[in-house]
Protein backbone atom coordinates (compact mmCIF):
# COMPACT_ATOMS: atom_id res chain seq x y z
CA UNK A 1 0.00 0.00 0.00
CA UNK A 2 1.43 3.32 -1.15
CA UNK A 3 1.95 6.14 1.41
CA UNK A 4 0.12 8.92 1.53
CA UNK A 5 1.10 11.89 -0.57
CA UNK A 6 1.50 15.50 0.47
CA UNK A 7 2.20 18.21 -2.51
CA UNK A 8 3.73 21.91 -1.64
CA UNK A 9 2.33 23.80 -4.54
CA UNK A 10 4.60 26.77 -4.93
CA UNK A 11 7.15 29.17 -3.06
CA UNK A 12 8.92 26.38 -1.05
CA UNK A 13 12.20 24.17 -2.29
CA UNK A 14 13.99 21.54 -1.46
CA UNK A 15 15.43 20.80 1.63
CA UNK A 16 12.42 20.50 2.93
CA UNK A 17 13.90 19.72 6.20
CA UNK A 18 10.80 21.11 8.33
CA UNK A 19 8.19 19.46 6.62
CA UNK A 20 10.40 16.06 6.69
CA UNK A 21 10.38 16.29 10.29
CA UNK A 22 6.68 16.80 10.86
CA UNK A 23 5.74 14.67 8.25
CA UNK A 24 9.22 11.97 6.97
CA UNK A 25 7.58 9.23 9.10
CA UNK A 26 4.11 9.70 7.34
CA UNK A 27 3.71 10.33 3.56
CA UNK A 28 5.94 11.50 0.73
CA UNK A 29 6.93 14.92 0.28
CA UNK A 30 7.02 16.84 -3.44
CA UNK A 31 7.49 20.47 -3.75
CA UNK A 32 6.78 21.64 -7.27
CA UNK A 33 7.61 25.10 -7.40
CA UNK A 34 4.76 26.14 -9.38
CA UNK A 35 4.53 29.41 -10.54
CA UNK A 36 0.92 29.17 -12.65
CA UNK A 37 -1.73 26.87 -11.75
CA UNK A 38 -1.24 24.84 -15.25
CA UNK A 39 1.93 23.58 -13.83
CA UNK A 40 0.24 21.45 -11.30
CA UNK A 41 -1.36 19.23 -14.03
CA UNK A 42 -0.57 15.75 -13.34
CA UNK A 43 0.91 16.60 -10.05
CA UNK A 44 -1.59 17.04 -7.66
CA UNK A 45 -4.79 14.95 -8.66
CA UNK A 46 -3.26 12.10 -6.04
CA UNK A 47 -2.63 14.46 -2.79
CA UNK A 48 -3.78 13.29 0.05
CA UNK A 49 -3.09 17.00 1.46
CA UNK A 50 -1.68 20.07 -0.27
CA UNK A 51 0.19 22.68 1.05
CA UNK A 52 0.00 26.43 -0.65
CA UNK A 53 1.71 29.58 -0.52
CA UNK A 54 0.96 32.82 -2.12
CA UNK A 55 2.45 32.48 -5.80
CA UNK A 56 -0.11 30.47 -7.72
CA UNK A 57 -4.19 30.07 -7.41
CA UNK A 58 -6.22 26.45 -7.05
CA UNK A 59 -9.61 27.10 -8.69
CA UNK A 60 -12.34 24.56 -9.21
CA UNK A 61 -10.79 23.53 -11.71
CA UNK A 62 -7.74 22.04 -10.46
CA UNK A 63 -9.84 21.50 -7.36
CA UNK A 64 -12.14 18.91 -9.06
CA UNK A 65 -9.56 17.05 -10.26
CA UNK A 66 -8.23 16.06 -6.61
CA UNK A 67 -9.41 12.41 -5.99
CA UNK A 68 -8.48 11.88 -2.20
CA UNK A 69 -7.74 15.34 -0.71
CA UNK A 70 -8.50 15.34 2.39
CA UNK A 71 -6.78 19.55 3.25
CA UNK A 72 -6.23 22.26 1.56
CA UNK A 73 -3.46 24.50 4.08
CA UNK A 74 -2.89 27.90 2.95
CA UNK A 75 0.21 28.46 4.78
CA UNK A 76 -0.12 32.54 5.83
CA UNK A 77 -2.87 34.31 6.79
CA UNK A 78 -5.42 35.44 3.55
CA UNK A 79 -7.05 32.54 1.77
CA UNK A 80 -8.43 34.60 -1.50
CA UNK A 81 -6.20 32.58 -3.65
CA UNK A 82 -8.24 29.07 -3.03
CA UNK A 83 -11.61 28.54 -4.41
CA UNK A 84 -13.09 27.72 -0.40
CA UNK A 85 -16.78 26.94 -2.25
CA UNK A 86 -14.92 24.26 -4.53
CA UNK A 87 -13.20 23.02 -2.09
CA UNK A 88 -16.09 22.30 -0.05
CA UNK A 89 -18.55 20.95 -2.68
CA UNK A 90 -15.95 17.95 -2.87
CA UNK A 91 -15.98 17.61 0.96
CA UNK A 92 -12.00 19.18 1.28
CA UNK A 93 -11.34 21.74 4.50
CA UNK A 94 -9.24 24.56 3.25
CA UNK A 95 -7.57 26.08 6.44
CA UNK A 96 -4.69 28.45 6.92
CA UNK A 97 -2.05 29.61 9.42
CA UNK A 98 -3.24 32.82 10.83
CA UNK A 99 -1.31 32.82 14.11
CA UNK A 100 2.29 33.10 11.85
CA UNK A 101 4.05 36.59 11.33
CA UNK A 102 1.46 38.65 13.24
CA UNK A 103 4.90 40.05 14.90
CA UNK A 104 6.56 40.89 11.46
CA UNK A 105 3.53 42.42 9.76
CA UNK A 106 2.87 44.46 12.66
CA UNK A 107 6.48 45.40 13.14
CA UNK A 108 6.33 46.36 9.49
CA UNK A 109 3.55 48.29 9.43
CA UNK A 110 5.09 50.56 12.35
CA UNK A 111 8.43 50.48 10.41
CA UNK A 112 6.53 52.08 7.25
CA UNK A 113 4.59 54.56 9.20
CA UNK A 114 7.72 55.76 10.96
CA UNK A 115 10.23 55.94 8.26
CA UNK A 116 7.46 58.39 6.61
CA UNK A 117 6.25 60.04 9.21
CA UNK A 118 9.77 60.91 10.19
CA UNK A 119 10.87 62.06 7.07
CA UNK A 120 13.47 59.43 6.75
CA UNK A 121 12.86 57.67 3.52
CA UNK A 122 12.21 61.06 1.80
CA UNK A 123 14.84 62.79 2.85
CA UNK A 124 16.96 59.66 1.87
CA UNK A 125 15.62 59.49 -1.78
CA UNK A 126 16.12 63.67 -2.27
CA UNK A 127 19.81 63.76 -1.21
CA UNK A 128 20.35 60.48 -3.02
CA UNK A 129 19.96 62.40 -6.16
CA UNK A 130 21.27 65.59 -5.11
CA UNK A 131 17.75 67.17 -4.98
CA UNK A 132 17.34 70.00 -2.94
CA UNK A 133 19.95 72.03 0.07
CA UNK A 134 21.44 69.20 2.68
CA UNK A 135 19.36 70.44 5.74
CA UNK A 136 16.11 69.10 7.58
CA UNK A 137 13.76 71.75 6.16
CA UNK A 138 13.33 69.57 2.86
CA UNK A 139 10.72 67.85 5.31
CA UNK A 140 8.50 70.48 6.68
CA UNK A 141 5.82 70.84 7.64
CA UNK A 142 6.71 67.65 10.33
CA UNK A 143 5.23 66.57 13.63
CA UNK A 144 5.64 65.18 16.75
CA UNK A 145 4.10 61.49 16.29
CA UNK A 146 2.84 62.04 19.84
CA UNK A 147 -0.64 62.75 19.77
CA UNK A 148 -1.43 62.21 16.31
CA UNK A 149 -4.22 58.85 15.09
CA UNK A 150 -3.49 56.28 13.37
CA UNK A 151 -6.63 54.69 11.65
CA UNK A 152 -6.55 51.01 11.05
CA UNK A 153 -9.20 49.07 8.72
CA UNK A 154 -9.46 45.54 10.54
CA UNK A 155 -8.73 44.37 13.43
CA UNK A 156 -7.89 41.04 13.81
CA UNK A 157 -4.51 39.55 15.56
CA UNK A 158 -2.24 41.47 13.61
CA UNK A 159 -4.76 45.15 13.89
CA UNK A 160 -4.41 44.44 17.51
CA UNK A 161 -0.33 43.86 17.44
CA UNK A 162 -0.32 47.21 15.70
CA UNK A 163 -2.64 49.10 17.69
CA UNK A 164 -0.39 48.34 20.94
CA UNK A 165 2.69 49.40 19.24
CA UNK A 166 0.99 52.50 18.16
CA UNK A 167 -0.23 53.01 21.16
CA UNK A 168 3.59 52.41 22.90
CA UNK A 169 4.25 55.60 20.41
CA UNK A 170 2.23 57.63 21.84
CA UNK A 171 -0.21 57.49 18.62
CA UNK A 172 -3.70 57.26 19.23
CA UNK A 173 -5.53 54.79 17.68
CA UNK A 174 -8.86 54.13 16.33
CA UNK A 175 -10.24 51.55 14.03
CA UNK A 176 -12.76 50.23 11.66
CA UNK A 177 -14.45 46.39 11.50
CA UNK A 178 -17.61 45.18 11.57
CA UNK A 179 -17.10 42.03 12.39
CA UNK A 180 -15.49 42.52 15.42
CA UNK A 181 -17.46 42.31 18.96
CA UNK A 182 -17.89 44.33 21.27
CA UNK A 183 -15.70 45.30 24.19
CA UNK A 184 -12.10 44.38 22.50
CA UNK A 185 -11.79 48.07 21.71
CA UNK A 186 -11.89 48.42 25.77
CA UNK A 187 -10.16 46.01 26.79
CA UNK A 188 -6.55 47.41 24.32
CA UNK A 189 -7.78 50.69 24.68
CA UNK A 190 -8.36 51.81 21.32
CA UNK A 191 -11.75 53.79 20.00
CA UNK A 192 -14.12 51.54 17.63
CA UNK A 193 -15.52 53.86 14.60
CA UNK A 194 -19.02 52.48 12.77
CA UNK A 195 -18.10 53.29 9.28
CA UNK A 196 -15.07 54.38 7.34
CA UNK A 197 -16.46 57.52 6.57
CA UNK A 198 -16.22 58.79 10.68
CA UNK A 199 -12.83 57.25 10.59
CA UNK A 200 -11.09 58.39 7.48
CA UNK A 201 -11.02 61.91 8.42
CA UNK A 202 -9.89 62.29 11.76
CA UNK A 203 -6.77 60.14 11.32
CA UNK A 204 -3.52 61.17 10.14
CA UNK A 205 -2.18 57.60 9.02
CA UNK A 206 -4.19 54.37 7.94
CA UNK A 207 -2.91 51.01 7.75
CA UNK A 208 -5.06 48.33 6.18
CA UNK A 209 -4.96 44.87 7.84
CA UNK A 210 -8.44 43.39 6.77
CA UNK A 211 -8.48 39.84 4.19
CA UNK A 212 -9.08 40.48 0.93
CA UNK A 213 -12.76 39.49 -0.07
CA UNK A 214 -15.73 41.29 -2.07
CA UNK A 215 -16.25 43.57 0.46
CA UNK A 216 -12.98 44.68 1.19
CA UNK A 217 -11.71 44.72 -2.56
CA UNK A 218 -10.17 48.73 -3.00
CA UNK A 219 -11.96 49.60 0.41
CA UNK A 220 -9.59 52.60 0.09
CA UNK A 221 -9.85 54.12 -3.43
CA UNK A 222 -10.17 57.52 -4.90
CA UNK A 223 -13.66 58.22 -3.10
CA UNK A 224 -12.56 57.16 0.58
CA UNK A 225 -8.87 58.28 0.71
CA UNK A 226 -10.09 61.67 -0.32
CA UNK A 227 -11.55 61.21 3.10
CA UNK A 228 -8.34 61.46 4.80
CA UNK A 229 -6.50 65.04 5.98
CA UNK A 230 -4.81 66.53 3.49
CA UNK A 231 -1.32 65.13 4.04
CA UNK A 232 -1.92 61.97 5.57
CA UNK A 233 -0.14 58.85 5.13
CA UNK A 234 -1.21 55.46 3.92
CA UNK A 235 0.05 51.59 4.86
CA UNK A 236 -1.37 48.32 3.37
CA UNK A 237 0.60 45.04 4.08
CA UNK A 238 -2.93 43.28 4.61
CA UNK A 239 -3.74 42.05 0.63
CA UNK A 240 -2.62 44.01 -2.19
CA UNK A 241 -6.18 44.15 -3.80
CA UNK A 242 -8.11 46.11 -0.57
CA UNK A 243 -6.44 49.02 -2.23
CA UNK A 244 -6.63 50.60 -5.32
CA UNK A 245 -2.91 51.82 -5.81
CA UNK A 246 -3.67 54.06 -8.49
CA UNK A 247 -5.91 55.97 -6.50
CA UNK A 248 -3.04 56.28 -4.17
CA UNK A 249 -0.34 57.37 -6.75
CA UNK A 250 -2.86 59.75 -7.90
CA UNK A 251 -3.41 61.22 -4.32
CA UNK A 252 0.35 61.26 -3.95
CA UNK A 253 0.89 63.52 -7.13
CA UNK A 254 -2.18 65.61 -6.02
CA UNK A 255 -0.07 66.17 -2.69
CA UNK A 256 -3.35 64.75 -1.00
CA UNK A 257 -1.07 62.12 0.49
CA UNK A 258 2.00 63.02 1.79
CA UNK A 259 3.09 59.32 1.57
CA UNK A 260 2.38 55.55 0.78
CA UNK A 261 3.85 52.68 2.00
CA UNK A 262 2.90 49.68 -0.21
CA UNK A 263 3.93 46.26 0.86
CA UNK A 264 1.53 44.14 -1.09
CA UNK A 265 -0.07 44.79 -5.13
CA UNK A 266 -2.26 43.02 -6.67
CA UNK A 267 -0.21 41.76 -9.36
CA UNK A 268 2.90 40.32 -8.18
CA UNK A 269 5.64 41.17 -9.23
CA UNK A 270 4.60 43.87 -10.89
CA UNK A 271 5.09 45.11 -14.70
CA UNK A 272 7.72 47.20 -15.61
CA UNK A 273 5.26 49.09 -17.69
CA UNK A 274 3.04 49.67 -14.80
CA UNK A 275 2.10 53.03 -14.71
CA UNK A 276 2.72 53.13 -11.02
CA UNK A 277 6.02 51.32 -10.79
CA UNK A 278 7.57 53.55 -14.24
CA UNK A 279 6.91 56.76 -11.75
CA UNK A 280 7.75 54.94 -8.56
CA UNK A 281 11.47 54.40 -10.33
CA UNK A 282 11.98 58.36 -12.10
CA UNK A 283 13.57 60.70 -9.61
CA UNK A 284 12.42 64.06 -9.27
CA UNK A 285 8.90 62.48 -9.89
CA UNK A 286 6.70 62.91 -5.87
CA UNK A 287 5.56 58.87 -6.54
CA UNK A 288 9.61 57.95 -6.34
CA UNK A 289 10.38 60.34 -3.38
CA UNK A 290 6.79 59.39 -1.22
CA UNK A 291 5.89 56.06 -2.46
CA UNK A 292 7.43 52.99 -0.48
CA UNK A 293 6.97 49.59 -2.16
CA UNK A 294 8.69 46.28 -0.72
CA UNK A 295 7.88 42.86 -2.53
CA UNK A 296 5.41 41.33 0.04
CA UNK A 297 7.73 41.30 2.71
CA UNK A 298 6.06 42.31 5.78
CA UNK A 299 6.12 38.62 7.24
CA UNK A 300 9.37 37.40 6.40
CA UNK A 301 11.47 36.80 9.20
CA UNK A 302 13.59 33.57 9.81
CA UNK A 303 11.17 32.27 12.79
CA UNK A 304 8.30 33.28 11.06
CA UNK A 305 9.24 30.81 7.99
CA UNK A 306 10.24 28.31 10.64
CA UNK A 307 6.40 28.91 11.90
CA UNK A 308 4.46 28.74 9.51
CA UNK A 309 6.16 25.51 7.28
CA UNK A 310 5.73 23.83 11.24
CA UNK A 311 2.60 24.70 11.76
CA UNK A 312 1.50 23.79 7.98
CA UNK A 313 2.96 20.30 8.16
CA UNK A 314 1.49 20.22 11.85
CA UNK A 315 -2.04 20.69 10.32
CA UNK A 316 -1.57 17.96 7.28
CA UNK A 317 -0.65 15.04 9.96
CA UNK A 318 -3.23 15.71 11.89
CA UNK A 319 -6.02 15.12 8.83
CA UNK A 320 -3.41 12.00 7.63
CA UNK A 321 -3.31 10.74 11.39
CA UNK A 322 -7.55 10.98 11.65
CA UNK A 323 -7.93 13.69 13.66
CA UNK A 324 -10.26 17.02 12.45
CA UNK A 325 -7.95 19.96 11.03
CA UNK A 326 -7.65 23.34 13.27
CA UNK A 327 -8.35 27.07 11.42
CA UNK A 328 -10.86 25.59 9.29
CA UNK A 329 -12.17 28.81 7.20
CA UNK A 330 -14.54 26.69 4.79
Amino acid sequence: MSRPLVVITDFITPPLTQEEQILGGEADLVALNAFREEDLIGHVEEADAIMLYHFISLTRLTIDRLKKCKLIVRCGVGFDNIDRAAARDRGIAVANVPDYGTEEVADSAIAMTLTMMRGVSYMNSRLQHKQGPWIFEQVRPQHRLRGLTMGLVGLGRIGIAVAQRAKALGLQVLFYDPYVQDGLDKAIGITRCETLEEMLPRVQVVSVHCPRTAETQHILNAKTIALLPRGAYLVNTARGGCVDVYAVQAAIESEHLRGAAIDVLEVEPPADDDPLIQAWRTPGTLAHDRIIINPHAAFYSEEGMDDIRIKGSQNCLRVLQGKPPRNVVN
